[in-house]
């Protein structure tokens, strides 16, 4: 079982893994080895989520999801295959938290007066300073 938050909980039976071979300079081993993880997760099947926590995950993480609703998380920064999948198990948990953190509405502020009227009498300055860059008079002769 992966703990997600305090009352989301996702059973290992919801999650697979792929292997396959990894990219990167090494020696011989890496054409052999298979040490690249990639974790599945059906959302859209998913029974530990309720559907309102799929449509919050598929949309925070829509760039990660396929057609068919799977969640992938591929690591290959390890050279065992046992770092990999620990690996994508800590970006999947971190991803899931992202995805259903509950969303603090904003609180309205009002700016103060002296704010506004600081800004006002900046952009004054500036407007008279450009105004004093033009030529005297305005036929264009000096």
């Amino acid at each position: 079982m992966l703990k997600i938050t305090d009352r989301i909980v996702i059973p290992y039976e919801e999650i697979r893994f792929i292997t396959s071979r990894s990219s990167g300079p090494g020696g011989q081993h890496v054409n052999t080895a298979d040490t690249r993880v990639t974790l599945l997760f059906n959302v859209k099947e998913s029974g530990s989520l309720s559907d309102f926590q799929k449509k919050k995950v598929m949309d925070k993480l829509h760039g990660r999801i396929n057609q068919l609703g799977v969640l992938q998380v591929t690591s290959q920064q390890f050279r065992s295959q046992k770092s990999n999948k620990d690996s994508a198990i800590e970006r999947f948990i971190e991803l899931m938290q992202w995805a259903l953190k509950p969303v603090v509405p904003r609180k309205k502020t009002v700016v103060p007066r002296r704010t506004k009227l600081k800004r006002l009498d900046g952009k004054k300055r500036r407007g008279q300073k450009k105004h004093n860059r033009k030529r005297p008079d305005s036929s264009g002769e000096y």
